[in-house]
Formats: structure tokens, sequence, C-alpha cells
């Protein structure tokens, strides 16, 4: 039996943060987001020759800035974890709904990275034993 690596569960029963994160990173992508920005920094700059270029003028788009980043950057990636589970979830059913496809790959994602390297040394196999039989094989005139 293969042991799983220990994951971080995240509820999504009453899930505020996530909903807040969609409807933000919705808002804060748009041309609207872009525009406020760009008008903060003009305000800003137009200040810096009445405030005479100080520490302190540039100290406050220096924190501001900084603060924004941080903030961004766990409602990035709340959505892209949102993202990736939405797609992991929509190959898993399309890998079920085949006949063909191996029912094994459903959640791969969990995964260790040993168990994915001897996965991935597996189809690198499968490629090198294809481009082998392509080499071998004759090609037609037209094809030359």
């Amino acid at each position: 039996m293969i042991k799983r690596a220990t994951e971080v569960q995240t509820p999504t029963v009453h899930d505020h943060f996530g909903r807040f994160a969609a409807v933000a990173s919705g808002w804060l992508g748009s041309t609207w987001a872009f525009v406020g920005a760009g008008l903060v920094i003009a305000v800003w700059a137009a200040t810096g020759p009445i405030l005479h270029f100080s520490n302190r003028w540039a100290q406050v788009i220096g924190t501001g800035t900084a603060l924004m980043t941080f903030l961004m950057v766990f409602l990035i990636q709340n959505t892209q974890n949102r993202d990736a589970r939405a797609i992991n979830l929509k190959l898993n059913e399309l890998i079920r709904a085949m006949d063909n496809a191996r029912n094994q790959m459903i959640d791969i994602e969990r995964l260790t990275d040993l168990e994915l390297d001897a996965m991935q040394a597996t189809y690198e196999k499968i490629k090198s034993a294809w481009t082998d039989r392509q080499a071998r094989t004759p090609r037609g005139p037209q094809e030359k």
C-alpha cells in the first residue's frame, strides 16, 4: 500500500474568505483597479515637489505597496488553489468517463514526489519506446 503525503485540508463549509478572495481578485484584476492604482501613484508623484521629496514621502508609497503586496499574495494563492482544485476535479471526471483511461491517475496530485518521479519515469520509457518505433518505421517517398 502506498503511503500518501500529509496534506493540509481547508474547510469549505461557510468559506467566507474563499468567497471574499474570489470577489476581491475579480475586482482587483479589473481595468478599474489598474486605473485606480495608477491614480494613486500619480497623486503620490504629484505631492513629491510639495513635500520636497522627503524620506517620509518615499516611505508612504513603499509601505503602502509592501502591505498591498503582502495581502495580495494570499488572495492570489487562494484563487490559484481554487482554480487548480477545479481543474483537477474536471480532469478526474474525464479520466473516470473514458473507458481506456487508467483510474489510478485520478488524484495523482496527492502522491509524494517520489511516487510522481516513478510515474514520470514510466511515461518517459513509453515515449522512448514510441520514438524508437518511429525511427525504425520506413517512411514513404512523400514523407522524406
